[in-house]
């Protein structure tokens, strides 16, 4: 019986794992996912990195020499990055070739304290895409207003850009027209479009009749679902496409179930889509390769959702300062998490400098 994450790929989503540690790739781990259970790439951000480096004493060797060679704590955790990255990369390398450069990506961050910075983000990103040195890395920039600009020069400049924290249908709407930007002036980048999805209901849900829970975040990226399929149709795009340009694939994150009263699955069966890929943190990635049942019903649903959005203004909601007041949190969420990071590196450093 194929596993239902194996599906997944067959019905054009590509499952990605929201996950990196040192033992997983260097286990064995990771190379069987990709081979036996239809793992098509990965994402990282500091909040993960922040577990694996402060749970573990997997990275202390590295440490300790990267300590000897005078890196301060940001220059310390970079260094780890770039090579967990760069590894994971090469283990996906030959599913990159294989689909010809569509798939086999892995995620690497910029720092979150940057978001608001245009010129800081294209400096970070630029020194990631040449640090990592590998053609499957993608940038992974917050697609905040600022970033934008940075966003549209990095992808016009041949960089891979993992566009995250998107939470509306406006602002994709924005980092849509930015990639179709940049590809009219290169068409050699791939970039996915990070929509996150639980985030949405975890911050409305107390605000809604039972009826309502559960639906609003799904219906907004069905909504943004239906965004993508017309922008990345029509003359306009038939043209670059012709060029050798990819679709900017949309990225269903934060999938994982907040609330216990709903399905482990739940924000993954409904949004099934070709053209799309879902970054799932371990657990959900073992629920739906458990009893996943994929199949495509996002077309059908379209309609239904924009209904549920317009019930939702009726009740007096504005999804849009929702949207705005969950990018404003997601990026100090990040940012702290960043923070947290360098502590914890900071602390480790301290103790096996003393130790050396």
């Amino acid at each position: 019986m194929t596993s239902p994450l194996i599906r997944l790929g067959q019905l054009g989503q590509s499952p990605w794992l929201d996950f990196i540690t040192r033992d997983l790739l260097e286990s064995g781990a990771l190379r069987r996912m990709i081979e036996e259970d239809g793992l098509r790439g990965m994402t990282t951000n500091p909040t993960i990195f922040e577990k694996a480096v402060g749970g573990s004493d997997l990275y202390d060797a590295d440490i300790r020499a990267l300590v000897e060679r005078g890196l301060e704590p940001a220059g310390i955790f970079e260094a780890i990055a770039v090579a967990d990255v760069r590894q994971a990369c090469d283990l996906f390398r030959p599913l990159h070739q294989a689909t010809g450069g569509a798939d086999g990506f892995v995620s690497l961050e910029v720092s979150p304290e940057l978001a608001s910075d245009t010129a800081e983000t294209l400096r970070a990103a630029k020194r990631l895409w040449a640090a990592v040195d590998r053609p499957n890395v993608m940038i992974k920039i917050p697609g905040t207003k600022e970033g934008l600009p940075a966003i549209e020069r990095a992808l016009s400049e041949g960089i891979n850009i993992n566009i995250t924290l998107l939470f509306s249908v406006e602002r994709y709407a924005k980092v849509i027209e930015a990639y179709l930007a940049a590809v009219e002036r290169s068409p050699r980048s791939a970039s996915v479009a990070s929509f996150f999805v639980s985030r949405v209901d975890t911050k409305l849900d107390p605000k809604l009749g039972k009826d309502m829970r559960g639906t609003i975040a799904i219906a907004n990226a069905v909504v943004a679902y239906g965004m993508f399929e017309e922008a990345f149709s029509g003359p306009r795009w038939e043209k670059l496409a012709k060029k050798g340009a990819r679709v900017q694939r949309p990225l269903w994150a934060s999938t994982s179930t907040k609330d216990p009263a709903y399905s482990d699955v739940h924000y993954v069966e409904p949004l099934v889509a070709p053209h799309t890929v879902n970054t799932l943190p371990p657990e959900t990635f073992a629920a739906y390769k458990d009893h996943g049942a994929p199949r495509v019903t996002i077309r059908e649903a379209l309609p239904a959702a924009k209904a549920r959005l317009e019930a939702l203004a009726r009740l007096g909601i504005d999804l849009g300062q929702v949207t705005r007041e969950l990018e404003q949190e997601g990026v100090a969420k990040f940012a702290a998490s960043y923070a947290q990071l360098l502590s914890v590196v900071g602390q480790k450093a301290a103790a096996l400098g003393a130790g050396a």
